[in-house]
C-alpha cells in the first residue's frame, strides 16, 4: 500500500477520543438509494460500518463525487478513518433480443451466431464475436445466472451450436458466461477505464476490479491506478481460480465475490473455495472481503435466516478480514440492522471459546524477512507478557499489515501520519487507525503510543503494550524495531 501524503489537521486527531469498535472483522457496507444520504451514512457508521462501497454498476461520476464527499463529511464528524471501496462493472456479456421469454428445452440445440434478426426458440444473436472465436466443442455455456445451461457441440467463424442440458425460458439481453473459456477480454472496459481515473481524483481509496481471469488484469489496473488507491480483485471466474497464486501476488487485497463465482462453478465448490481464497491470501498477507448474500433476506425482512447467520459466522471464524452487505443496504428495507446485525453476529463469534484456537490454527510461518521475524515475535510477546494492544508505527500501511497477518489477540492501533494510509487500513482484520505525526526519536515514539493507547482506551496504568517500527523512522517497509513498555498515570511511558 503506497499512500500519498495530504494536509492534516492533527491538533484534532490527536486530541479526540474516537470511536473504538470491540470486534476484530471489519463492515463493508454498499450505499445505494436507500442509504445515500450523510444522515444514513452516519447511522450505518454509527451501525458499523468501517468501508463504504460504491457500485459503479448503478453510479454516474458525479453521483460518486457527492457520496466520496458525504462520506468525507461523516468521516470528519465522527473522526475516524473510514475507507471507500469503488466497484468497478466489467465487462457485461449478453445475448440480443428475443421476440418474448420463450421456452428451452432440455436436449434442444441452440444457436448463438452474429445475425442480429430478433431470436426464438432455436437462435439468438450474440454480440460477440470474441466468445465464438475463443470456445472449444464442450464448453458450458449459462445463461441468465444459472438458470439455463448448454455445451458447445459445434462452432465455426460466425456461430456457435449448442445442445441444452438445463432449459427454461429466456428473454432478450440476458447475461451468458463461459465458466471454461479464457476470453481475450481484458477486465475493464472503456467505461471501467473512465471510473476508474475518475475515482482516483476523487479520492477513493480501494478499486475493486471485476472479471479477473489472469494476474495481468490486476497489473493493468494497478498502472492505471498509479499508486493512489489499491487494487482488490474479485475472484468470480473459474480461470481466476487457476491463477489465484499470480493473482493474489498482484493485488493488494482480494473479494470472494460467490454470487458470480456460484454461477460459473458448481454451487457445492464455492465454501471450499471460500475457505482456500482466505488460507492463500492470509499466508501473503492480503486483505480478504467476503462477498454476497450474506444477509440476503434482510433485503425485505427485519431479521436474518438462520442459516445467514451462520454463514456470516464461518466468514469471522475463518479470519476473513471483512464481510460485505449489498443489496441490503443499497436498496433493502433495513439497511441500519443489517449492519448491526452483522456488527453483533461478529463480536458473538469473537467471543467465541473456540475462535482463537481457530484462528491460531490457520497461522503460516513467517517469511523469513526481519520486518516478518519481527511482526511474528510482536505477537508471540503480546501473547506470553498479556499485553493491551500492539502498536505499529507505519508510514505506507505495510508494517500493520504484518501485525494483522498474525492475527494476535491484542487490538492493533496502526498509527501513521498519512491520511490515505489510515483508510486503506479501515478494511484490515483488527486494525484501529490513528493519525499522528512522526516521533521524533525513540522515547518519543514509545511516549507517544503509550498516550495513544491510553487516550484511546485499549490499555489501563500498569499495562504493558509492545511496539513495532522502521529505525530510522519514516523509513518505508523497514519494520526492524520491537519495544515494550509500562503505561504510566495518563498514558504517560513507565519504564
Amino acid at each position: 500500500m503506497i499512500g500519498r501524503s495530504v494536509s492534516l489537521t492533527l491538533a484534532k486527531t490527536e486530541n479526540r477520543h474516537h470511536m473504538k469498535r470491540t470486534r476484530r472483522v471489519k463492515i463493508v457496507a454498499t450505499l445505494g438509494p436507500a442509504t445515500d444520504s450523510v444522515d444514513m451514512i452516519k447511522s450505518l457508521f454509527d451501525a458499523g460500518a468501517d468501508v463504504f462501497r460504491i457500485n459503479m454498476s448503478h453510479t454516474e461520476h458525479e453521483d460518486m463525487r457527492e457520496l466520496q464527499q458525504r462520506i468525507r463529511k461523516v468521516e470528519a464528524e465522527v473522526d475516524r478513518p473510514i475507507g471507500i471501496l469503488c466497484d468497478l462493472q466489467g465487462p457485461k456479456l449478453r445475448i440480443g433480443d428475443m421476440e418474448k421469454k420463450t421456452k428451452i428445452k432440455k436436449g434442444d440445440m441452440f444457436r448463438f451466431d452474429l445475425d442480429e434478426t430478433i431470436g426464438d426458440k432455436t437462435r439468438v444473436y450474440l454480440p460477440h464475436k470474441e466468445i465464438i472465436e475463443s470456445v472449444t466443442v464442450g464448453d458450458k455455456l449459462i445463461l441468465d445466472d444459472g438458470k439455463l445451461s448448454m455445451v458447445v457441440i459445434e462452432h465455426g467463424v460466425d456461430y456457435i451450436n449448442a445442445t441444452v442440458l438445463v432449459g427454461g425460458k429466456l428473454s432478450k439481453r440476458k447475461g451468458i458466461s463461459l465458466p471454461d473459456t479464457l476470453l481475450p477480454f481484458s477486465a475493464m472496459t472503456d467505461k471501467d477505464r473512465a471510473d476508474l481515473e475518475f475515482a482516483i481524483g476523487v479520492g477513493v481509496d480501494w478499486i475493486a476490479l471485476s472479471f479477473v481471469q489472469r494476474a495481468s488484469d490486476v497489473i493493468e489496473a494497478r498502472q492505471l491506478a498509479g499508486g493512489k488507491a489499491s487494487i482488490m480483485a474479485k475472484i468470480e471466474k473459474p480461470s481466476a481460480i487457476a491463477e489465484l497464486d499470480a493473482i493474489i501476488e498482484e493485488s493488494d487485497g482480494l473479494m470472494i465475490a460467490r454470487g458470480d463465482l456460484g454461477v460459473e462453478m458448481p454451487l457445492e465448490q464455492v465454501p471450499g473455495l471460500q475457505k482456500r481464497i482466505l488460507r492463500s491470501a492470509r499466508q501473503a498477507g492480503k486483505p480478504v472481503v467476503v462477498a454476497t448474500q450474506m444477509l440476503e433476506s434482510m433485503i425485505e425482512a427485519p431479521v436474518p435466516t438462520r442459516a445467514e447467520v451462520s454463514d456470516v459466522a464461518t466468514a469471522v471464524f475463518e479470519g476473513a478480514d471483512a464481510v460485505m452487505l449489498s443489496a441490503e443496504s443499497a436498496v433493502g428495507d433495513y439497511p441500519v440492522e443489517a449492519v448491526e446485525t452483522m456488527d453483533k453476529v461478529a463480536i458473538e463469534v469473537e467471543q467465541d471459546r473456540y475462535y482463537n484456537t481457530i484462528i491460531r490454527a490457520q497461522s503460516t510461518p513467517a517469511e523469513a524477512t526481519s520486518a516478518d521475524a519481527i511482526s511474528a515475535a510482536c505477537r508471540s510477546i503480546a501473547d506470553t507478557l498479556d499485553a493491551a494492544a500492539i502498536l505499529s508505527y507505519t508510514g505506507t500501511g505495510s508494517t500493520a499489515l504484518r501485525a494483522a497477518r498474525e492475527r494476535p489477540r491484542q487490538p492493533i492501533l496502526a498509527l501513521t501520519p498519512v491520511a490515505d494510509v489510515s483508510r486503506r487500513l479501515a478494511i484490515i482484520w483488527g486494525i484501529h487507525c490513528v493519525l499522528t505525526k512522526d516521533p521524533t526519536d525513540l522515547d518519543d515514539m514509545v511516549d507517544r503510543a503509550c498516550r495513544i493507547a491510553y487516550r484511546e482506551g485499549f490499555a489501563r496504568p500498569g499495562q504493558r503494550v509492545v511496539i513495532t517500527a522502521g529505525v530510522p523512522l519514516g523509513t518505508p517497509g523497514a519494520t526492524n524495531m520491537l519495544r515494550v513498555a509500562y503505561v504510566g498515570g495518563k498514558g504517560k511511558t513507565t519504564i
